[in-house]
Parts: structure tokens; sequence; C-alpha cells
């Protein structure tokens, strides 16, 4: 084996991260309270003050999600942990479940149950559609006895924003729990998670909540944790085991299970504390009175939105671009020349549309301007 000629050279970097207009699907443009957050002092993550301080969080995501749910925590993890979080811990091998796919996420969480064990029931929609109260209904008379159904309240690969009260009330009423996407939701529309009966749901920190990635917010309700006490088998992973991990939450004498990412929770705290500042209600609308600001300029210039108006989601918008325009040479000089990022397609769309996010920090009339004002000089 050869070894690379010794040298008494010491190669170091530097990376100095460029300023970014983030308009994309994630990650959004993050309060400076929040920056400086992460940017205090480390503590243990058993300290006291740490301790104190998830008690705290555990209230404040109660309040932005709308519950009373006992178990209602941050998994330290991204959404995508989260997902696997609710599933992992509800399924068992040889459960059966109904899957609603109307894009990349819904997808997901089939991979994730079948590598459970469960057998899945996909209810497979259009991507941009959403899914029809009685399409769950027929699969759910056809499939008595499924334990849960899960469903994206806002699908991030095309912009739909799914109606969930109809189907949560068919749900209960076929005895099975109803498992909730809310990654891009969350902070950013209406969710009610007590007053929609939902069974376990998980979100995101990174995009209308405008924390940095790397965690994600869960609750279950009460009969949620009543299937999780009743497992006859243990849960495949061993880290989102909330048999353990819901110890790890549990007031002053809490069990160790893990270190958590300290800064990240800093920054989580204040971004809560901000949005409750704002008012959940408040910051609904100033993200919809933005959507509709954006809806105009780009209609303008010709731009078209996937998805029907009464389902579109008002904080991820999946538009096509006008004829004849490259969009990712165009996306590309965006970057390069303005520095402001949107996102593009995925799966079926990837190469054919934009997913514009203005999620949060990146909520304002003054992002859709700075976008609006590049298009004009590029276009």
């Amino acid at each position: 084996m050869k070894f690379p000629p010794k040298t008494d050279t010491i190669m170091t970097y530097a990376f100095n991260p460029p300023t970014r207009v983030l308009m994309g699907p994630g990650p959004s443009d993050a309060h400076p309270r929040v920056l400086k957050a992460m940017a205090s002092p480390l503590i243990g993550h058993l300290d006291p003050m740490f301790v104190s301080m998830m008690d705290e969080i555990k209230s404040l995501v109660q309040q932005t999600f709308l519950t009373q749910n006992a178990l209602t925590f941050v998994v330290s993890a991204p959404a995508s942990a989260g997902m696997e979080t609710c599933l992992v811990n509800l399924l068992e091998p040889g459960d059966e479940c109904i899957i609603c796919v109307n894009g990349v996420f819904g997808g997901r969480m089939v991979d994730i149950a079948q590598r459970c064990g469960a057998t899945v029931h996909q209810i497979t929609t259009e991507w941009g559609k959403i899914t029809e109260p009685d399409q769950v209904k027929k699969a759910l008379n056809e499939r008595p006895g499924v334990k849960l159904v899960a469903i994206v309240h806002a699908e991030t690969s095309t912009g739909a924003l799914q109606p969930l009260e109809e189907i949560s009330d068919l749900v209960h009423e076929a005895g099975a729990l109803l498992v909730v996407d809310a990654v891009t939701s969350f902070c950013g529309m209406p969710l009610r998670v007590d007053d929609w009966n939902i069974d376990a749901i998980y979100t995101g920190t990174q995009k209308c909540l405008s924390a940095p990635p790397g965690l994600s917010p869960i609750s279950f309700s009460e009969a949620a944790v009543k299937v999780l006490d009743n497992r006859k088998t243990k849960v495949q992973s061993w880290f989102l085991d909330l048999t353990m991990v819901k110890n790890y939450w549990a007031g002053a004498k809490r069990a160790y299970h893990h270190t958590a990412p300290i800064s990240s929770v800093f920054a989580l705290h204040e971004a809560l504390n901000i949005v409750l500042e704002e008012g959940l209600e408040a910051r609904w609308a100033r993200h919809q009175e933005v959507h509709q600001h954006l809806r105009t300029q780009l209609e303008k210039r010709g731009f078209r939105f996937l998805v029907d108006e009464q389902h579109r989601l008002p904080n991820l918008n999946a538009v096509f671009l006008p004829e004849g325009i490259d969009e990712a040479q165009l996306r590309s000089k965006l970057l390069d020349q303005f520095n402001i990022e949107v996102g593009g397609g995925l799966g079926a769309f990837a190469g054919k549309l934009w997913r514009v996010g203005i999620m949060g920090e990146s909520a304002t009339k003054n992002h859709v301007n700075m976008l609006t004002s590049a298009l004009d000089e590029l276009m």
C-alpha cells in the first residue's frame, strides 16, 4: 500500500457561507434572535437549567400544536426521523395500515411502514391533487380493522394542502388512529391537533418555524400512547423507541437516553417564543397575505400554479415557468447573481417546475419583491 509523501504542510479550510435569501422548500431564513440563541454557551444536557428549558419547550410545542397531549416533545433528529418515530412506534409486524400517497412524502411513509413489517394499503392520488374523503371511506370499508391511516397535511413536493377534519372523523369511526405529516404546515397555517383529533403528528423546525434544521417536534394522543404501551414486540429502532425516549422528557428525574443537540434546542426555544409572541392566527394570516402577493406577481409574469386554488399551500408554491424558459438555468442565475434560493421539482416534477417557499421569516412582501425584481432582470 502506498501512502502520500510526508509533508510539514498542514491543510486547513476556512468556510464563510454566503448570505442567501432562502425562498426554497426549506430551510427558511432565521430570525437574528434564533441565530444568537444558537451561539449561546454550551451547558450539559442534564444541567438543571437545560432540564428546565426542556420543560418549557414541551409547553411551547403543545401551544403551537394546539394540543394538551402529555406525550409531546422534540425528537433529536430532523423531520424524517419524526416520520419514522410515529410509524415505528405504532406499527408492529403483521399490522395493517392505510397510507395516502399524492407526492414524495406519502411514498416515504409507505417505505417506512413496510420496513416495520406492516401490510400497507395505499390510496394513490395524482400528484398535485388531494386525497378525497370518499377514497378514504372506500379503503376503510375494504380493509376493516386497519390500525392506522397516515396522511400528509402539506405535501412539500407539490404544494397541495390536505383537508383533515372529515377524514379524521372517518378514521376514528373505523376504530383506527390518524397519523399526520405536518412538516410544512406547522406554524404557517391552521393546524389544530386536538380539535381535529390527530393521534400522532410530526413536523420539522426549518420551515415555517424558521429554526435550524435537525429537530422534529411530535405529539401522541392518549389513544396512540395506549397502542404504544400495549406493543407485543420491541420497537425496531432503539434511538426512536418512545418507551425509552419519553422518560428522557419526563420531568426533573428524567432518565438518560442520549445527548441532546443543545445549541439547536436553544435555537428552537427562541423560535417557538417568537411564534407565540406574533400569535398563531396572526402568523397564519401573514403567510396567506404574502402568498396572495406572490401569486399576483408570478401570474403577471406568466407562471402557472400546479395546485387548484382551494387546495393550494400558501407557504410552498409549486409553479410552472413560462414557456421556453430553462428552469434549472434560471434558478442557477437567481442563486449566483442575486443570492436567492428557490427549489426545483421532485419526483415526477423534477425539471418541470419550481417550489417557491415563503415560510416563517421568509414570508414577507419584501422577499416576494426581491424575487420578482430579480426575475424581471433575468427574464
